[in-house]
């Protein structure tokens, strides 16, 4: 594929940008490559500067759960946009969008529209210490939860440890309240509990950890932490930013019918538009101001035509049968694969949840924490990026993201995609070798 223009933007835009990006993974840095400058999309497609079309895996990140360009939430942002984009006074469209949230959700009674899913976490975490009165938190290794400097933190050795800052420019002090503890490890929980008895105000974790590979944890596990918390007066978040409404309208609370103290969501909530929100029950909510002593504010917080583009996407997901549609075209896109890998002996596995899919180098098995995550990933993926990009399939730039199916990716668009895949993998066999 010719991708000169995009190379040409990519050479203006690092003039302006560091990296030349606005989020560090756009870069491209781990697949050795250029990025591609996306100028449309539409259904599962999107076209580059050159215009080349790609088959669309990687959705915004997720949020495009109807696909690009979705007519009924176009026409719901363009009407909200005739009568104005922002006046940081209440309105109608932030009651819809909450009734429809909250009349279909057993896991929230109050919540707070914020306008991402950073800020949704920040804003959880600060209710959390507030109601409890305490100020240490529980995090693990392997779960992503945005760029607020005390969660931008990484594990030591040990099985409980203060986290280090993964970035610089945050102050040691700010993450010496943050326990990282090995995810799928009972043991390292009751010990941060034990270690710092009366101290936790909650448990933060990706109840799907999907921003580090597909890191699918047990149900069991998960009852584990609301156990654990309630025993020790702590509150337990889901961080739901990639898993709401992915998984199922109610998010993977739904799924493993777990009752969190805290969720947040983002992404899909707001339709491609720039949405995130934490909720609870009635009593925490209370906490918050004005109500309450926990302070939050935001200039954008509940914006009428992010608003309206999230409740058109709602409208859509609350429907009968869409999430069983989903993952009925995820597995069979899945399994395509899983039958060629099989067969050819290739040492791939690709792990599933709903409607989300992740190709990774490695032998059987499940992997649920970071350490049994192939130290040869990044390699194998980027021989196989490489050459789906140029063949016309796009998947986020690094081996550790994971893939989205939109209900625009038709039964024949994903046969399409599945065989142009198989043919990268034959290719990336004879090359560098998959078994």
């Amino acid at each position: 594929m010719n991708k000169s223009k995009s190379s040409e933007l990519y050479k203006t835009s690092s003039k302006y940008f560091p990296g030349g990006v606005n989020s560090p993974v756009r870069a491209f840095k781990s697949v050795d490559g250029t990025p591609v400058f996306i100028t449309k999309g539409n259904g599962a497609f999107v076209t580059d500067a050159d215009g080349n079309e790609y088959i669309d895996f990687c959705a915004s990140w997720g949020p495009l759960i109807l696909g690009h360009n979705n007519k009924k939430i176009k026409d719901a942002v363009v009407a909200a946009a005739e009568h104005g984009l922002s006046f940081g006074a209440p309105t109608i469209q932030e009651n819809e969008l909450a009734e429809l949230l909250i009349n279909n959700n057993r896991f929230v009674e109050k919540i707070r529209f914020v306008s991402s899913g950073t800020e949704a976490v920040m804003s959880a975490i600060r209710l959390a210490r507030g109601y409890t009165g305490r100020d240490k938190i529980i995090k693990f290794e392997g779960c992503y939860h945005g760029h607020a400097d005390h969660l931008l933190v990484k594990a030591g050795s040990g099985l409980v440890t203060f986290g280090s800052s993964s970035s610089a420019g945050v102050p040691e002090s700010f993450v010496n309240e943050t326990l990282v503890v090995t995810i799928n490890n009972k043991e390292a929980v009751l010990k941060a509990f034990e270690d710092y008895k009366d101290q936790v105000a909650c448990i933060i974790i990706e109840p799907i950890p999907a921003n580090n590979g597909l890191l699918l944890q047990d149900k069991e596990y998960l009852q584990f932490l609301k156990d654990t918390a309630k025993a020790n007066g702590a509150l337990l978040i889901f961080d739901e930013v990639i898993s709401g409404f992915r998984v199922g309208f109610e998010g993977a609370a739904g799924l493993y019918n777990i009752q969190p103290d805290i969720v947040t969501y983002g992404k899909i909530i707001g339709g491609g538009m720039p949405v995130g929100c934490y909720g609870a029950s009635a009593e925490i909510m209370s906490c918050i101001a004005p109500d309450g002593d926990v302070y939050q504010a935001g200039t954008l917080s509940g914006n009428p035509v992010a608003m309206s583009a999230g409740k058109a996407t709602l409208d859509i997901l609350i429907q009968d049968g869409f999430y069983k549609d989903q993952e009925k075209r995820t597995l069979d896109f899945v399994q395509i694969l899983k039958d060629h890998i099989s067969s050819n002996g290739y040492k791939l596995k690709i792990p599933t949840v709903g409607s989300i899919f992740w190709i990774t180098y490695g032998e059987e098995g499940k992997i649920q924490n970071p350490d049994q995550i192939d130290a040869e990933v990044g390699k194998y993926f980027k021989a196989i990026f490489g050459r789906l990009l140029n063949k016309g399939v796009y998947l986020g730039p690094s081996g550790y993201e994971v893939g989205f199916i939109s209900a625009a990716h038709t039964p024949e668009i994903l046969k399409k995609a599945a065989s142009i895949l198989i043919e990268v993998l034959d290719e990336v066999n004879n090359d560098i070798g998959l078994k």
